[in-house]
Formats: structure tokens, sequence, C-alpha cells
């Protein structure tokens, strides 16, 4: 019987392990869950908002130095610089797995000079010998297929963190920098009421001098100037970690920082209002995070078929054509080509608890999902409470601060007439000075629950924003 020539036999042998390979692929298939979310939200949507492209979101704010911070940040953060870089590595890793599909081929080649010069001289002679090696796995049971799929689910989540990092971190630039400008309006609010504790103080020495006042309220004046002042050290030194901490966000030297933000708007930014959709389920398909879980459960999935294709038969195909050329002495090409099958006979329960493991992994990784559905039911519900209940008490704050701030000026001038006590002077500053305090405290809350709202439905990103980093 005639041998097959080395090609044709390798075009038989791969032509029937291509037949083989697409059999079957063991373990379960991947089922998207089921919604998890309620029908309605029940806390109280922002009644007049329009929709918004929440990805331009934050140019309504009118403020270039919160969108240069922005921007900056998003160029130099090593978050998102190690987001990439995990991007990047389930990439190569999909690579890998993917390539496990096909044939591996190496190739090789020698050459040889010999000879012997003692009892039996024989002429050296020079043999060179090239060598090509395949390999290839028949995936019988979907082992390899199992293996890509995970990769490939991986690589997904991997984006998708990749944006919700990008969310994330614009958020909590523009959080801290709401902040700070919310700082600085209290820091002056404070020097104002050290400058007017100051001239208190002033006219009350005077007044003790001339034998009018009891010495009491000087001590009273010098006592309130000092609370003050104390207060004002403390709100200059929080302004001071707030700016460090923008510092560390954005990577802007804090020289550079400070000329910035001296430069820009000393007002708290206002943003500009956006609808939440009316459907639960509609706004949590738009959060990253989400996405990244579900591709996650994907991927614990596939494992279970990885680990229960292990527990199978392995086939696999190898061979090797090399030509060896002695010179002088002719030139031979052998050949080989034959499949090599491995039977798990007894491994002590091992591939069964890889199997336990895996699934294992995949119902931890269904509670991960389950939970992070909640968790993102919840930050919707609290920034829409936390947003309602801030504008809610904006009004009243605010005609608080403008009432105790008429009756502190009427107190000032009856005080000066002396027909009012150094207290009751006293306990109107401290009314105006509390009242605009939270008024100035509740118009920075009101700006940064539209923050919180923002990265809780997802910052606008949508299934089609989700490419690699550019």
């Amino acid at each position: 019987m005639q041998a097959f020539p080395p090609m044709r036999a390798l075009a038989v042998t791969l032509w029937c392990a291509a037949a083989l390979a697409g059999c079957t692929s063991v373990g379960p298939d991947f089922q998207r869950p089921p919604p998890a979310a309620p029908s309605a939200w029940q806390a109280a949507q922002p009644h007049d908002g329009t929709p918004a492209a929440l990805l331009d979101w934050w140019a309504g704010f009118d403020d270039p130095v919160l969108t240069g911070l922005i921007a900056d940040a998003d160029t130099s953060s090593p978050t998102l610089m190690a987001a990439a870089a995990r991007i990047a590595e389930a990439r190569a890793t999909l690579t890998t797995r993917e390539a496990a599909a096909q044939p591996a081929l190496d190739g090789g080649a020698s050459l040889t000079r010999s000879g012997t010069e003692r009892d039996a001289p024989v002429a050296a002679r020079t043999t060179g010998r090239v060598a090509v090696d395949a390999a290839w796995e028949i995936d019988l049971f979907g082992r390899v297929r199992r293996g890509a799929e995970a990769a490939e689910a991986r690589l997904a989540a991997r984006r998708f963190d990749w944006h919700e990092a990008r969310v994330s971190l614009a958020a909590e630039v523009a959080s801290t920098y709401v902040s700070y400008r919310a700082c600085r309006l209290l820091e002056a609010a404070r020097s104002e009421d050290v400058a007017s504790r100051s001239e208190t103080q002033r006219l009350t020495a005077v007044s003790v001098d001339a034998g009018f006042t009891a010495p009491a309220n000087a001590e009273l004046a010098r006592a309130s100037l000092a609370d003050a002042r104390a207060d004002l050290e403390d709100q200059r030194a929080q302004c001071a970690l707030t700016l460090k901490a923008l510092v560390a966000l954005t990577g802007v030297p804090e020289a550079a920082l400070r000329t910035r933000l001296q430069g820009g708007a000393t007002h708290l930014p206002v943003p500009a209002r956006f609808a939440v959709d009316a459907l639960p389920l509609a706004v949590l398909s738009q959060r990253p995070d989400l996405a990244a879980a579900e591709q996650e459960l994907a991927a614990a999935t596939a494992d279970v078929g990885v680990a229960e294709a292990n527990r199978y038969p392995r086939l696999a195909l190898s061979g090797s054509v090399s030509l060896a050329s002695v010179r002088g002495g002719g030139d031979s090409l052998p050949w080989s080509i034959g499949p090599a099958l491995a039977l798990p006979l007894f491994d002590a329960g091992t591939r069964a608890a890889e199997v336990k493991a895996a699934e294992a992994r995949l119902a931890r990784q269904q509670a991960a999902y389950v939970a992070a559905v909640r968790a993102a039911v919840r930050e919707v519900e609290q920034a829409l409470v936390a947003l309602d209940s801030a504008e809610r008490r904006e009004a009243d704050a605010r005609a608080a601060a403008e009432g105790y701030a008429r009756f502190l000026d009427a107190t000032a001038i009856h005080w000066q007439a002396g027909g009012a006590s150094l207290l009751t002077l006293e306990e109107a500053r401290r009314n105006a000075t509390q009242a605009e305090r939270k008024l100035i405290a509740l118009q920075r809350d009101r700006v940064l629950n539209w923050i919180s709202l923002y990265k809780a439905v997802g910052g606008g990103w949508t299934a089609a924003h989700a490419g690699d980093p550019a």
C-alpha cells in the first residue's frame, strides 16, 4: 500500500479534525439575568427637568475652570491609566484564548559539522536540517471555545469599568471643586463676621473706658471675637485641604491650580437640570458598572463550561516534517502526523471539585450582580430624595438668612444707640451667621446632589459608547 505524501496526509487529517472540532460545548450557556429593578421610582423626580445629553452636561455649568479640571483629570488620572492597562491585559488574554483554537506551528533549523580522526578516520561531513512541527487541540467539548467566551466577556467588562471610572472621576472632580467654592464662600462669610465682631469689640472698649459700659461687656466682646477668629482659621484649613484633594485628582501643580481658581468664578456653579427616565430599568441599563457586572456573570458561566470540558477526553493532532541534507550523502524527508487522545481516568475527584468551584464562583457572581443592581437603585433613589429635599428647603433657608441679617442690622443700630445689650447683639449676630452658613451649605449640597444623580444614572453612558479608550 502506497504511503500518503505528507501534505496529502496532513490535509485529510485536518479535514477530519475540523469536522470534529465543532461537535459540542459542554456547560451552561449564558442567559441574561431577569430584570431586578422596581417598576417605578418611589422618590420624587425633578419636576421641571428636560432630557439632557449628560455626556456634555458639564458644559451646562458655564464654568470653564471646572470643565478644564475635568479634562486635566481625564488625561492624567492614574485610575484611568490602570483601567486602560486592564483593558490591554484582557485583550491580550482574549488573543491567547482565541489562538488556542488554531494550529500551532514551530520551525527549526540546524547545521552540524561532524567527523572523526582516531582509529577509523572518516572525512568530516556537514549535515543540515530544517523542520516544521505542528500541534492542534481538537476542541471536541468546547473547552477552548468556552475559554474564549470567558475572555471576551471579561474584555467587555474591563471596557465598561473604564467608562465607569471616567464617570466617577468627573463626578468626584466636580464635587471637590464645588466643595472648594462653597468653602471659600464660607470663609468670606466668616471673615466678614470677624470684621464685624472686631468693630463691636473696639466700640465696647471705648464705651468701657468712658465708663458707660460695664467691664464684663468688654470680656464678652473679646471672647466673641476670639471665637470667630478660631472658626475662620478652621475654615481656611478646610479650604486648604479641599484644594489639595483637587490637586491629587487633577494632577495640576498646586501653585498653578491656585492661580486658575483665583481667576475663575467666585460663586457656586449652577448645573443644568435634567429629567430622569420614569422607568428604572431604562436608567439602570445606562450604568456601565452594571454592564460590567453582567459581563462578569457571562464570564463565570463560561468558566463552568471550561471546568466541565476538562472532565472529558482531549484529542490533539500533532505532526512533524523535516528535511535533512548531508553534503555528499543525499537528502531525506522524514515526516509524521497523527492524533493523540488523553483520557482522564483517575484524579481523586480533582476535576469534579474544579467544576463545583466554578459553579460556586458563578453563584457568587450572580449574588454580586443582584447586589450591584440593588445598590444602583439605592443610589438613584437617595440622590432623588436628597435633591428634592434641598430644593424644597432652599427658599426657606434664604428667607431665614435675609430675615436674620435685617434683624442683625437693626439690633446693631439699636445697640449703638444704647437701646440693646451686647448680649442681645451677639445673639442676633450668631443667628445671622448661622443662617448664612446654612444657606451656603444648602446651595452647595443641592449642586452636589445633582452631581450624585448624574453619576447614579450613568453619566450619559450607553452601550453605543462602550469602545476602547481613545
